[in-house]
């Protein structure tokens, strides 16, 4: 397969700038058996049933984007790609020069951070002091919104841009499909007979990263750490026996589930991932996935595609294009049924 495959055009004007006013309150396209449906993320409830389970990601976003200056007086923009640690991390480091091993730099003129060498495009650095990563990040941070969001981050992004059930601290990407989600809905789902069980994948920046190889195979994916805990294999493994059905609130849960389960059966446990899903590949849990609307040239798109069907979901793109739908991270929902 060529990436080109999986190109198509979106007018910038649909890309979503903003959440809507309200969790809940975007449009959703069910895309099922009997074809495509305009409908709104309100009727999910209608779309699924008694004994169902809800799969959803609860990783945290982290604060990840500091600024700072060298000695010099350069400015230092750091975003963190991952914690190693109480005091070290892996994070991309935007500066005049590149930062040289040994080198410091002060961040938000409060803490000293020591670059400790480099690891592929990211620097390992360690932050000086007492405090741990996590509470420096909280306190001087600022949340890493896409690159695709033209504003910088504000209020209204520190709330809408996590999850109601974020609490698994690690994620520089928000688990977007959550963000619909509130607890209403949550409520109105259980009291149906809907299931929810969790999983943890940190999403990691390279989820916005195009694949820019010609031929799909050859794109390396990055790699995002995940845990499966065993109530939620336990809850899957009862939902299947009981004629119940796997709903992956995400693409992030769908590829923690489906790491998981590579030996053939689903296990718990945690890892690290590089699970690149494109058509042709066979999906051993999930059977319905709700997702937002992705890049052009993704991996998230053609795991999509691998899910849904390719023609069928490059079809439901293009109806999502002239009907106007919203893209991308704080757009609307799509509700697949998987093709047998």
């Amino acid at each position: 397969m060529r990436t080109d495959d999986f190109d198509f055009d979106l007018p910038e004007h649909l890309i979503a700038q903003h959440p809507p006013a309200q969790r809940g309150g975007s449009r959703l396209l069910r895309v099922g058996a009997a074809g495509l449906e305009d409908r709104l993320f309100a009727d999910l409830p209608q779309f699924l049933r008694s004994g169902d389970l809800l799969v959803l990601n609860d990783t945290r976003v982290l604060k990840a984007r500091l600024f700072g200056q060298k000695a010099t007086g350069g400015q230092v923009e750091v975003m963190v790609e991952r914690v190693l640690g109480a005091h070290e991390v892996l994070a991309k480091v935007r500066a005049s020069k590149t930062p040289k091993t040994g080198s410091t730099f002060l961040v938000a003129d409060a803490v000293t951070v020591e670059v400790l060498g480099r690891e592929g495009e990211f620097f390992h650095l360690r932050f000086a002091g007492e405090a741990p990563v996590e509470e420096i990040l909280e306190r001087y941070g600022k949340l890493p919104l896409p690159p695709y969001i033209t504003h910088a981050a504000g209020e209204e992004d520190d709330e809408r841009y996590q999850t109601v059930f974020a609490r698994e601290q690690g994620a520089v990407a928000a688990p977007t499909a959550g963000l619909h989600f509130d607890e209403a809905m949550l409520d109105s789902l259980r009291a149906k007979g809907v299931n929810i069980a969790y999983v943890t994948l940190h999403v990691g920046a390279g989820t916005f990263q195009p694949v820019r190889a010609e031929d799909v195979a050859d794109h390396v994916m990055h790699s995002e750490r995940y845990t499966v805990p065993q109530a939620t294999v336990d809850a899957i493994n009862q939902a299947k026996a009981s004629g119940g059905r796997v709903v992956s609130v995400g693409t992030t849960s769908l590829r923690a589930l489906e790491s998981a389960a590579m030996s053939g059966e689903l296990q718990a446990g945690s890892g690290e991932t590089r699970i690149f899903i494109t058509p042709g590949y066979r999906f051993k849990v999930i059977d319905v996935l709700l997702t937002n609307f992705h890049l052009p040239r993704s991996t998230l798109l053609m795991l999509v595609c691998a899910f849904g069907g390719m023609e069928r979901l490059l079809q439901a793109y293009q109806h999502a294009v002239q009907q106007e739908y919203r893209f991308f991270s704080y757009g609307d929902a799509m509700l697949i049924e998987r093709e047998s």
